[in-house]
């Protein structure tokens, strides 16, 4: 069945119109003024609503086996929230345990996402090293549609990655033409304060932020900037959250070096204030890594996402409910790191950004879904309104206002951290492989009807390019001689 959206403005990162928009087979057919109705189709009348790309939310953690628990969201109930919200895919992680084999860890989070109903991707997570996980890239790589690889710099004695498997797997990765993203947190320091401050007696949720202060994410992002300019690899920075991690990510820039930046919508709106609540259930819900910030780190995420030093946005999605929490009550450090937020993402980011002059229509598309296609190498099959790009769509009301509440969130959680804020524009439809999903406030979804993205490596003949120009701005040469 064909689908017309008729009477949008349709906007994408570079560009904003009035136009129609025809999909078919799961794939825009056509976008133009007054475009001719096919027979049989089902109509969409979006007049008065932007007609804009669907969110990519670029980092979930869906069904996540962590810190002796279980994220409550699968991949079905996390999906439908997401579509709830006017995000079309998702690219979540697949984490092995140190020593498990890469490709094992893969197969498993394969047939857990078989029940997803948007669509979805993944990075790998590589948490040691040998042999194996060196060939486990490749046929990543080369057969499964992988393109990027993680590297947990904190969680120290279970998934954290130290300097040595930085410089086995960074190489390997630009060699098959993988990007590498990086958790900047000094896990070592992570560690030695975690004890530091729970010997001084503080065991509540309040210790979580005092063990976890910028300057342990700031020295984490200064290394791994450094470490991928000496190897030459492009380099994608999850969840900066202070001023620390913007500066270090603002210097590599400026010297020409590919690094991106990731910024999670709850770090903009929320600071660290939450964990000198009196209500330990309270504080405990806002648990999570890296911690939220002195307010005043907020501004800084506003300018770096609003100048182009940070490109994407996300919500490291990974619910745990009051009684997962509760396995921390004696010791912050045993809390369950990880809040909702992916069924919230574009809303807030909308209210606070575009309502309030922080964004414009466009640079919202480019932070919700057109950058994170670039730098994934999905683009334009994602990230876009035109012809050949798949239907995934979301019309937006710019003048619909909700507030927030686990009372109705589709996510499966007892706490949203978003709690009862009014905001102020919100999906009507949101559209996936040209399937209406989401309309007038109720999901029509099915488990099973999202779509694995492969996601394809980047030119050989670019990654030798820019590794010898990395190598050269580092270590000139004279060029004679070569």
């Amino acid at each position: 069945m064909a689908l017309m959206i008729r009477g949008g403005t349709v906007v994408n990162a570079d560009q904003t119109s009035e136009a129609d928009i025809l999909c078919e087979g799961g794939s825009i057919r056509a976008v133009g003024k007054n475009l001719a109705a096919p027979a049989n189709v089902d109509v969409v009348e979006a007049k008065g609503c932007y007609v804009m790309p669907g969110g990519i939310d670029p980092h979930t953690h869906m069904q996540l086996p962590f810190m002796g628990t279980v994220a409550s969201d699968d991949f079905f109930t996390g999906t439908a929230a997401a579509l709830a919200g006017g995000t079309t895919m998702i690219i979540d992680f697949v984490i092995p345990n140190p020593q498990e084999r890469l490709l094992d860890a893969y197969k498993k989070w394969r047939e857990w996402a078989q029940k997803s109903c948007a669509d979805y991707s993944f990075h790998v997570a590589v948490t040691w090293w040998d042999e194996s996980v060196h060939n486990d890239m490749g046929t990543l790589v080369n057969e499964c549609g992988v393109n990027s690889f993680k590297h947990f710099m904190a969680y120290k004695g279970s998934i954290m990655a130290d300097d040595g498997v930085l410089v086995r797997s960074f190489p390997r990765a630009l060699e098959l033409g993988a990007i590498v993203t990086a958790h900047a947190e000094n896990g070592d320091l992570v560690d030695h304060l975690q004890k530091e401050v729970f010997k001084h007696g503080v065991t509540g949720p309040e210790g979580h932020p005092a063990s976890r202060p910028p300057e342990v994410e700031g020295e984490a992002a200064n290394r791994v900037i450094r470490i991928a300019q000496i190897l030459g690899v492009p380099l994608y920075v999850v969840h900066n959250s202070c001023r620390e991690s913007v500066e270090a990510i603002a210097r590599a820039r400026a010297q020409g070096q590919r690094v991106y930046g990731e910024c999670l919508v709850q770090h903009l709106v929320i600071d660290e204030s939450v964990y000198s609540s009196k209500d330990w259930n309270f504080a405990a819900a806002h648990v999570m890594s890296p911690p939220f910030r002195a307010k005043s780190n907020q501004d800084a995420l506003w300018d770096a996402l609003r100048g182009g030093l940070l490109q994407t946005t996300a919500t490291d999605h990974c619910c745990f409910c009051a009684d997962q929490k509760a396995m921390g009550r004696d010791n912050f450090a045993k809390i369950p790191n990880g809040t909702p937020g992916v069924e919230d993402r574009l809303a807030i980011l909308w209210h606070y950004g575009v309502n309030m002059g922080r964004l414009t229509p466009s640079e919202f598309v480019a932070l919700t879904s057109t950058n994170t296609a670039r730098i994934f190498n999905i683009y334009p099959r994602k990230g876009v309104l035109r012809e050949g790009a798949d239907a995934d769509i979301v019309v937006w009301d710019p003048r619909k206002k909700k507030t927030i509440s686990v009372e109705t969130d589709h996510q499966k959680i007892d706490f949203n951290v978003f709690e009862g804020r009014q905001v102020q524009g919100a999906p009507l439809y949101t559209v996936s492989n040209g399937v209406v999903k989401y309309a007038d406030g109720k999901l029509h979804v099915e488990p099973g009807t999202g779509r694995y993205v492969d996601r394809p490596p980047f030119a050989p003949y670019l990654r030798a390019q820019q590794h010898w120009n990395d190598l050269n701005r580092i270590h000139p040469v004279d060029r004679a001689i070569v």
